[in-house]
């Protein structure tokens, strides 16, 4: 019985000490810890309480200041990035309205450049042969003046010198403009410069295949064929 007894009241102790450590220390506990809690003022208790934790907010409030900016805090809940983002799309948005903008001007301008060359082709071709009409007026005014002649006058042989005169100045002038007359009798058959109008007996085996005889001219403008030459092919 005396055992039990002397147990129990061990363990009592154990609680009782397991209890102290298992309370968390309060403010200024060395200055309360000779006192009697009985004999503690409740307003001093209240006091200490109150100061401890209005320093411990204030430290935290302190900290919080330092440590985190306002752009802190906005990166913290997403409004800077949400600002940066609506900044970025606008500038987007600025640089795509002023390339369609170009892009258009582009357009306007490309299509009035192909109007305008149209209408100077369409002028140039009206008036392509302009300079060669105007080197041929001289020619013309000349079998003019032969034609009148020819009904006055009786001498054969000067109207004859007169034709030739006018002949060749035309042909010189056609010359001067690129013209160039392509011979033909005697030369190979060649389908890139003649035009076969029929085929006789060629009068030498010399002649065979080559061109005997020319109704028509060739002629060619600046290296460029402008009419085939009609002839006659010996066989």
């Amino acid at each position: 019985m005396h055992l039990n007894r002397q147990v129990s009241m061990e363990n009592q102790d154990k609680e009782i000490q397991n209890h102290e450590n298992d309370i968390p220390t309060q403010p200024n506990a060395e200055k309360y810890a000779d006192k009697n809690p009985s004999a503690l003022n409740q307003e001093e208790i209240l006091n200490e309480l109150e100061k401890f934790s209005l320093e411990n907010s204030t430290d935290k409030i302190k900290k919080t200041g330092e440590e985190e900016k306002p752009e802190g805090l906005l990166d913290k809940f997403g409004l800077g990035k949400k600002d940066r983002r609506k900044k970025e799309t606008q500038e987007l948005k600025e640089k795509l309205e002023e390339m369609n903008d170009r892009y258009l001007r582009l357009i306007a301008e490309f299509d009035n450049f192909k109007k305008r060359n149209a209408k100077e082709r369409l002028e140039w071709m009206k008036n392509a042969g302009q300079d060669i009409i105007q080197s041929i007026l001289p020619t013309l005014d000349n079998f003019n003046r032969a034609i009148k002649q020819m009904e006055t006058s009786k001498d054969i042989a000067s109207i004859k010198d007169g034709v030739f005169i006018i002949h060749n100045k035309l042909k010189s002038t056609l010359e001067s403009s690129g013209l160039k007359q392509l011979e033909s009798i005697g030369m190979e058959f060649n389908t890139e410069l003649h035009e076969a109008i029929t085929e006789i007996p060629a009068p030498t085996e010399e002649m065979k295949g080559k061109v005997v005889d020319e109704i028509e001219c060739g002629y060619s403008l600046n290296d460029k064929m402008l009419r085939y030459a009609k002839v006659i092919v010996g066989k």
